[in-house]
């Protein structure tokens, strides 16, 4: 008897014990996306969507174990990397898929939804000298990318020009979300890929309950998980862009009796469905 197997994608991120971003993120999404998701964790993080209570980084080579017995084992079509805490985590990443050719999206996540801090001194610019090159995609938000470009950015003009410089910088496809910034009611999205622009305009939602998180790792996730099932970068973009959309509008939460509401994005309701090839 023949099976059928799935595309594979790896996430290497951070454990949120809340289950609403990070590792637990991506692999709702992988599977939301008909892609067998392995995970190599980073830290372990205490956090809900309202607060960052602590964090522990993994022991250095047990992180390139994961990684490691993973790529030996599995048919990795695609990675994703999101929280690297510390720049000798972000060191033994870059040395693992320097020489490999196994396209790379890099969210790079720097601050949490709560505003703490989730990368320690130096490590931003390891991030961008070390692993950059080895990451077809990069997907910052708009602090991110001020961080990485050292100016600030303001308006939709700014945001063409920031994606274009990273992605001029590093040689790679740059995807700036600006969910920070609403223009008319909505938000753009634009991704510099192959010396072309794209952009991608949507709504502003107001959702019920202030306070969400994972919409970053959700939407680096899909975008692995497109290129993982052999999607074109623009093709992956574009869906994981409508992709989470779905997932925030259809957010649930509980009501705390002491403490304010915890919002979740919408995965039970399984948006994505099969897209490999």
């Amino acid at each position: 008897m023949t099976r059928k197997s799935h595309p594979v994608a790896l996430s290497i991120a951070g454990s949120d014990c809340s289950a609403g971003a990070g590792i637990q993120a991506d692999l709702k999404t992988m599977q939301d996306h008909g892609v067998h998701g392995l995970s190599a964790i980073t830290s372990i993080v205490a956090e809900t969507p309202h607060e960052v209570r602590r964090t522990e980084p993994v022991d250095i080579a047990l992180l390139q174990s994961q990684i490691n017995i993973l790529l030996e084992s599995y048919p990795v079509a695609a990675v994703k990397t999101g929280m690297l805490p510390t720049r000798m985590s972000i060191i033994a990443v870059a040395e693992i898929f320097r020489d490999k050719r196994i396209p790379m999206v890099v969210d790079p996540v720097m601050i949490a939804s709560t505003g703490s801090p989730l990368l320690d001194d130096g490590a931003a610019g390891a991030l961008a000298e070390r692993l950059f090159p080895c990451a077809c995609l990069v997907t910052p938000n708009i602090p991110e990318a001020e961080s990485i470009l050292k100016r600030s950015i303001g308006t939709g003009e700014e945001i063409e020009e920031a994606a274009c410089d990273i992605a001029e910088q590093y040689g790679i496809s740059c995807l700036l979300k600006g969910g920070h910034l609403t223009q008319q009611g909505g938000h753009l999205d634009i991704l510099r890929h192959d010396g072309k622009t794209h952009y991608y305009r949507h709504q502003h939602l107001d959702l019920p309950v202030a306070g969400i998180h994972g919409t970053g790792c959700a939407l680096s996730s899909a975008v692995a998980a497109g290129l993982a099932c052999n999607h074109p970068m623009e093709t992956a973009v574009e869906h994981a862009i409508r992709y989470v959309q779905q997932l925030m509008t259809t957010a649930y939460c509980w009501q705390q009796p002491d403490g304010p509401d915890i919002q979740c994005l919408g995965w039970p309701n399984g948006h994505a469905g099969q897209t490999s090839d």
